[in-house]
């Protein structure tokens, strides 16, 4: 159950009146002379909130809170804003605990607050991006933490009521994320005059059709931009009107790109350009689905995952039917470029979100001026800040495109193939993948050193290394990095090894087999992941199985869309993990049963010495599918149902 909570703290603000209602926010029975509090308790019921109270101080507010199972909504008196703005908050995905953030000039009482990365990281910041908007969400978590805040806080100072909390709050160490207003208007006022001035503003706005807008992504790349959201939104609004949800969007778009993979393999001028067509609505659609959540608020972190999922899946079951389209053409090794595009960008993936949580850590630690502070890694991030405010810039987008994000690519595939094949497409592929990867590698390496943080200490690394019991048992390195590096690099010495006996009609000894293993399981240590740059482990070692699965299928002369289907079995298991990482979920339910890294690559090392590679990357692949399959529905369906009392525990 959801609690809203309206701080009546401030008598200037709660003896404002207004009028019946506003044009915008028509409401019956609203009596004339109608306080800011009572308004913004109505609102917080149309918001979606399943019980509203009114406190008149802190120390009720703390009791209220004590009371409460979470999430609690709280907001001040002095507020004027449109109620999807607090719909928008009551919400908001990015976090359990939101706070409000305006860009008014702060008055009297109001706390300045800093953000970065999307985080309030300091609350009466001398260097303030923002002033708290006197709302906020509190998740269950956080809820004794905002009791505490309530009862310290109940004895005054210089800040209003709701900006103590706030406050509080943060001092206890919550992790509050930043919800900005765009489109749509809230202002916290003092007296009748601005009251007025804000009732104006609000009535001004089309609420629904800012809505609308709103659903687009503030800052998105160069091809969805101008290409796609120019007109998504139109469909966003026809699937809202019938009744189509997030999820049946998701599943269409994943049609769409099953029947571009399909046309790909097929081959024929025809068929390509038809594949490049679906393949660019499947990419609308794509987007479409996150619009429509962000319209109608049907936020869940079911549909987080399958979005994440699903947009992975997709292509890399385009790069499957390429793969097969350049086979089909005669091309020899159509597969194998497939398999080095799925290889590529999953590595790449899984640095983009190590990194991701390396900055977020930066950014909720305090400011330290070191002595580099002036150096080329100081000198990159300031640089990189200033491009990424210069929004609309030449350099904006030429930042925004050079990584090759996933419209980019989806472009390219579509052109390229429509226009030269199959072929040009995967090394298309490959080639624009490669240059972002040393890029983006290159320019994070020196920003990582720059920023020293241990951002693995804060995570379950274990976990989202996907180690495995068999690791577990192997004695803890005090440097995990270059052990992975050298795995990466022994793995993709077999690999080179195996393509070049295979191409020869040679056997490939057992012992180098052996060898790479050995490499792997040095890598896989118990060590503490403290170094500047250990945020590369991970997808070091899912570089390091990679390669190593596919050297032991060439090695085994196993079919190349065997060896595919495997590897795309794996990358569905680490992207699971790496949605969990980014909300910093507990294991799957079944994580013990897919052995690990390391417990897997035995099992292959087994098969390549006893001649049944097939046979093992066949089963291991039908296996990995079935816990795979097995973890989400009971991830998803079975506890969750449990947890709600639906299914009941057998005995």
């Amino acid at each position: 159950m959801t609690l809203a909570i309206v701080l009546a703290a401030d008598p200037a603000a709660s003896r404002l009146t207004g009028p019946p209602g506003r044009p915008s926010e028509p409401m019956t029975g609203r009596p004339d002379g109608e306080s800011l509090t009572e308004r913004l308790a109505a609102q917080w019921r149309r918001a979606g909130a399943d019980d509203v109270r009114i406190a008149a101080d802190l120390t009720e507010l703390a009791d209220l809170v004590a009371d409460a199972t979470g999430p609690v909504l709280v907001s001040g008196a002095d507020l004027v804003a449109h109620m999807a703005v607090l719909r928008h908050l009551a919400t908001s995905p990015v976090g359990p605990t939101v706070a409000l953030v305006l860009t008014d000039p702060p008055a009297p009482g109001q706390a300045t607050v800093r953000e970065e990365r999307g985080q309030v990281v300091e609350v009466g910041a001398a260097d303030a991006s923002g002033v708290f908007g006197g709302a906020l969400r509190v998740g269950a978590a956080d809820l004794p933490a905002l009791a505490d805040a309530a009862r310290h806080a109940a004895d005054g100072g210089p800040l209003g009521a709701v900006d103590r909390l706030v406050a509080g709050l943060a001092a206890r160490g919550a992790l509050i994320f930043a919800h900005r207003v765009r489109l749509l208007v809230a202002h916290r006022v003092g007296d009748e005059a601005q009251r007025r001035a804000a009732e104006t503003a609000v009535a001004a706005v089309d609420e629904d059709r800012a809505e609308l807008k709103l659903s687009v992504k503030e800052r998105d790349d160069f091809f969805t931009t101008f290409f796609v959201s120019t007109w998504s939104p139109y469909v966003t609004k026809a699937a809202a009107r019938i009744g189509i949800g997030p999820t049946g969007v998701t599943m269409v778009s994943v049609a769409f790109a099953v029947a571009a993979a399909v046309l790909f393999g097929t081959g024929g001028r025809p068929a390509l350009v038809a594949g490049a067509v679906l393949l660019y609505l499947g990419f609308v659609l794509d987007c479409v689905d996150g619009q429509l959540a962000r319209y109608t608020r049907h936020f869940s972190a079911w549909g987080g995952w399958l979005d994440t999922m699903a947009d992975r899946f997709k292509e890399y079951v385009v790069y499957a039917g390429l793969g097969f389209g350049a086979t089909h053409a005669g091309f020899r090794y159509g597969w194998a470029l497939a398999l080095a595009a799925m290889t590529l960008q999953t590595v790449r993936h899984m640095t983009d979100t190590w990194y991701g949580a390396l900055h977020d850590e930066a950014a909720r630690r305090p400011k330290v001026v070191t002595a580099d502070a002036g150096g080329i890694g100081g000198k990159l991030n300031a640089a990189s800040t200033r491009v990424q405010a210069d929004t609309g810039s030449v350099s904006y987008w030429l930042k925004r495109t050079v990584v090759f994000p996933i419209g980019e690519r989806w472009a390219l595939i579509a052109i390229a193939a429509a226009l030269f094949g199959p072929l040009v497409a995967l090394c298309a592929v490959l080639v624009w993948g490669t240059l972002a990867f040393a890029y983006t590698l290159g320019l994070r390496t020196l920003r990582a050193r720059w920023m020293r943080v241990p951002v693995l200490t804060t995570v379950d690394a274990a976990l989202h290394r996907d180690d495995g019991l068999l690791v577990r048992t192997l004695q803890s390195m005090r440097r995990p990095l270059p052990v992975a590096l050298v795995a990466v690099l022994g793995a993709a010495a077999l690999l080179g090894w195996a393509l070049w006996a295979v191409h020869g009609g040679r056997d490939v000894p057992g012992w180098g087999v052996v060898l790479a293993l050995v490499l792997l399981a040095g890598a896989g240590s118990r060590a503490p992941h403290g170094g500047s740059l250990d945020w590369l482990v991970p997808a070091a070692l899912r570089a390091a199985e990679y390669l190593f699965a596919i050297a032991v299928g060439v090695a085994g002369r196993a079919p190349a869309w065997l060896i595919f289907g495997y590897v795309l079995v794996l990358t569905l298991h680490h992207y699971d993990l790496t949605a969990r990482l980014e909300k910093r979920q507990s294991a799957p339910p079944l994580h013990a049963a897919t052995l690990g890294w390391l417990g897997r690559s035995v099992l292959l090392a087994a098969a390549a010495t006893t001649g049944t590679v097939s046979f093992v990357l066949a089963t291991m692949t039908a296996y990995l599918f079935v816990v795979f399959v097995a973890s989400v529905v009971l991830a998803w369906v079975v506890l969750p149902a449990r947890a709600r009392g639906g299914v009941r525990s057998p005995g």
